[in-house]
């Protein structure tokens, strides 16, 4: 697609004038080089979060934070928080179903390149599924890639637009 159909704004950075981004094509003519705006790769989560429920045992765990919880006011899991309890209680009826699933997200970029002087940045976005007990969700085979964002430079601020 050359524009978004929503918005109808076109997909392509608009190039300079100057002929840096020129390049010539194969009858010797220039053309301009289309940059893309944003570019972002997306793996779908409904299958893997399906993937949890569909093993007797990890099944069994994504109940856990309801069920086997140790509830003595001290925060050893993310369902003792002060943040899961008022979530609880603005939605409950989110909150009865011990099998609606609650997500944490953290993303962090890097260099794939591994050179100080490149500017490029890879920032991958993981989703861990929260409901499982704590040894399970700090295991890095929970987690969950749910999205890759390349960059020329870091999104910084801009990045809720690709969330």
């Amino acid at each position: 697609m050359e524009k978004c159909p929503i918005c109808e704004d076109s997909r392509w950075e608009h190039t300079n004038s100057e002929g840096t981004d020129d390049v010539e094509d194969d009858t010797g003519g220039v053309k301009k080089k289309k940059v893309p705006r944003k570019i972002l790769r997306y793996f779908p989560l409904i299958l893997r979060l399906q993937k949890l429920y569909m093993n007797d045992t990890t099944s069994a765990y994504m109940c856990w934070h309801k069920e086997e919880l140790a509830k003595d006011d001290k925060v050893r899991h993310p369902a003792n928080s002060l943040v899961w309890k008022h979530v609880n209680d603005t939605y409950e009826d989110f909150a009865m179903d011990p099998h609606n699933v609650r997500l944490g997200l953290a993303s962090d970029g890097f260099n794939p390149f591994g050179m100080l002087n490149v500017t490029y940045t890879t920032w991958p976005v993981i989703l861990i599924p929260y409901n499982l007990p704590f040894w399970l969700c700090s295991k890095q085979s929970y987690w969950m890639m749910s999205m890759l964002i390349p960059r020329p430079k870091s999104p910084r601020i801009n990045i809720d637009v690709y969330l």
